[in-house]
């Protein structure tokens, strides 16, 4: 299989993402990476983050059910945007209590359960997970194999 290409159309990405994480798109709140199948030219992943406000940023993902989209490179670009171009201190990721699947993924990234707010979510608790650079592993693969930062849209 050849390598997979990426992507920062939002307005394909975006709304490939929500629609699949239940969320609602808003361009102008947007920014994007996606992975496109060499084969199909489909998305297998995306990553939309928004609520950027200088210090942090959500983080929403979504992936193809099956697909081998988890590489290392596209791990260290889904993280070396939020952290080296967007400077964020923190990422955020929001997680419905029911949804055990995202909740293991989420840690399996990294990220740490950080609060729950009570009957907030969409069908129970809102859980909110996050990361900080320090707690980022992904981030030294760019120097170890000499990756340099993807321009992406901005948040």
């Amino acid at each position: 299989m050849s390598a997979c290409s990426l992507t920062f159309d939002r307005d394909w990405v975006g709304p490939w993402v929500c629609a699949r994480t239940g969320g609602n798109y808003a361009p102008e709140d947007a920014a994007t990476i996606g992975l496109i199948d060499p084969v199909t030219g489909e998305l297998l992943a995306g990553v939309l983050f928004d609520s950027y406000n200088g210090r942090s940023i959500c983080m929403h993902v979504a992936a193809v059910p099956g697909a081998r989209w988890m590489t290392k490179r596209f791990l260290w670009v889904c993280f070396d945007y939020p952290f080296n171009q967007a400077k964020v201190n923190k990422i955020i990721g929001l997680v419905d209590s029911t949804n055990a699947p995202a909740q293991s993924f989420d840690e399996h990234l990294g990220f740490i359960r950080e609060a729950t707010i009570k009957d907030a979510g969409k069908d129970g608790d809102l859980l909110i997970y996050t990361m900080t650079r320090q707690q980022c592993r992904f981030l030294e693969m760019g120097a170890k194999y000499g990756w340099k930062s993807l321009s992406t849209a901005a948040a």
